[in-house]
């Protein structure tokens, strides 16, 4: 995860000098306050380390993921670190591999280490390390090739996502290699080609040069194979309060990919997500989003996770993984992971609306689309059914729960087009439940409160003895915040 240092430099190309000056700079921990500690080797079950993936030009190591009874033909999504952190950091952490056992998909983690760079950063900023056919760049090539000969994988689903110091590692090897990485998802990084020195690394990531569009589209022109016209897809993830890797840089990504893509700097269209998350999306000529912005309004430095069992929940907090939203699931979604990665040419459906809910069911409805011969209808980002008319109502659902839905319409020949921005739904009822506990723990976990020494059911104020942990209680939860005493025999 990019922290300040990341771009810290690598002990095989910086002189002795500039060695001891970034040293001291770490020690004196001049731009984060504090030091991190370094993750150790990624070991943690279900992670393998694969040896002989090619000449590793780089010295990266290479760990890799597969969920059981991974098919053939599966896509691959390479997964990049941050600063001080390791492979197994980021698989503990990102919440992948929760989707990858969901969708069906590989994952490779490339790990760097302090015989690279100081701070374990991958060196995004040496252009030695970051061009096509060189350095780290190269190593990750060859893993790519190692996991699809391993797992029999797709190589046009091939994709890269990375934090900070990953992140930017990731914008470069999108521009170096655009026939190998169908897509991408840069978080909290910075645009492919913005610094080939430490000292222009930190310009990038404090004051990011605002180049135009042309220009920044240049540079990944320039990193690519002579003669490319097909781009990767690219999602950008970016915190409104990072003071590490400056919000300045989203904007200069979104400029550069979308001057790649030969499209325009307006949103095609906008959408509010949970997490306090505002998502842009660019679209190209067919319709389809080719470049997506996800702005986390007040999250600093990090990558956005958010724990919970939920669809659209993943990962686990730590040091640079932030629980605001989920941004491995809504990245998979762009890049298609969830099995509509090969979409049809029809536009998305428009005004979806939330027309009816009860107890158990939530009705929807929507503009009709030219052309279209029905639609899909999707829950969390998961199909959950289809319907010839511009109308759908979803049943067997749980009570007083949110859900969240999108729709698109399928061409004549079975192909789904572009999603339509989401519609939430809460449905309607309380589902009754039943807590056995002390006073002590009732009272701690919000079902009751004390006062005078006595402990009092929250809601209806029933009175339920001392609060100790000797007095035992069963309380009934019978609509949110209201409890009452059950001790004969709880029925919900």
């Amino acid at each position: 995860m990019g922290e300040s240092h990341h771009v810290f430099r690598s002990s095989r190309s910086l002189v002795r000098g500039l060695r001891r000056w970034v040293t001291a700079a770490a020690g004196a921990v001049a731009l984060t306050g504090a030091l991190l500690t370094v993750s150790p080797p990624a070991s943690a079950a279900g992670l393998t380390q694969v040896t002989g993936f090619g000449t590793n030009p780089g010295n990266l190591s290479m760990f890799t993921y597969a969920p059981a009874a991974l098919p053939a033909g599966a896509p691959l999504v390479v997964a990049l670190h941050g600063c001080t952190q390791s492979a197994n950091d980021y698989y503990a952490h990102s919440g992948w591999p929760k989707f990858a056992d969901a969708y069906g998909f590989a994952l490779v983690f490339p790990q760097t280490t302090g015989a690279n760079n100081a701070n374990s950063c991958f060196n995004w900023f040496e252009p030695g390390d970051s061009g096509r056919g060189q350095g780290e760049a190269l190593s990750i090539k060859q893993m790519v090739d190692k996991a699809v000969s391993l797992y029999g994988g797709d190589t046009r689903r091939v994709y890269v996502t990375g934090l900070s110091a990953g992140g930017a590692m990731t914008a470069n090897l999108l521009a170096a290699y655009p026939d190998v990485f169908a897509g991408g998802a840069i978080a909290s990084g910075l645009p492919a080609g913005c610094a080939s020195t430490v000292s222009a690394a930190y310009t990038c990531m404090y004051s990011p040069p605002d180049k135009s569009p042309a220009q920044w589209g240049d540079l990944v022109r320039a990193a690519a194979p002579v003669g490319t016209t097909s781009w990767p897809r690219v999602a950008i993830w970016q915190g409104t309060a990072d003071t590490t890797v400056r919000p300045e840089n989203a904007t200069e990504l979104r400029e550069q990919w979308t001057n790649a893509w030969g499209i325009g700097q307006t949103p095609s269209r906008t959408q509010s997500l949970g997490g306090g998350t505002t998502l842009s999306m660019y679209d190209d000529a067919s319709g389809r989003p080719a470049v997506e912005v996800y702005s986390v309004s007040g999250m600093a430095h990090g990558l956005a996770v958010d724990p919970g069992s939920g669809a659209e929940q993943c990962g686990s907090t730590g040091a640079y993984y932030l629980d605001t939203i989920c941004s491995s699931y809504h990245t998979a979604h762009f890049f298609g992971l969830d099995g509509d990665e090969d979409r049809g040419t029809l536009p998305a459906p428009t005004a979806l609306t939330v027309s009816g809910t009860t107890d158990t069911t939530v009705s929807l409805t929507w503009e009709a689309v030219d052309d279209a011969a029905s639609y899909t209808v999707y829950r969390g980002g998961v199909k959950v059914g289809s319907s010839t008319s511009t109308s759908y109502t979803d049943t067997g659902l749980a009570t007083g729960t949110t859900y969240s839905y999108t729709a698109a319409a399928v061409d004549p020949a079975g192909m789904a087009g572009s999603v339509s921005p989401a519609a939430e739904a809460t449905t309607t009822g309380f589902t009754p439940t039943c807590h056995t506990a002390d006073n002590y723990d009732h009272t701690v976990a919000g079902r009751a409160y004390q006062s005078g020494g006595y402990t009092y059911a929250k809601g209806s104020g029933q009175a339920m003895g001392l609060w100790n942990t000797f007095t035992i209680h069963t309380l009934q939860q019978t609509a949110p915040g209201h409890y009452v005493i059950d001790d004969a025999g709880c029925s919900a």
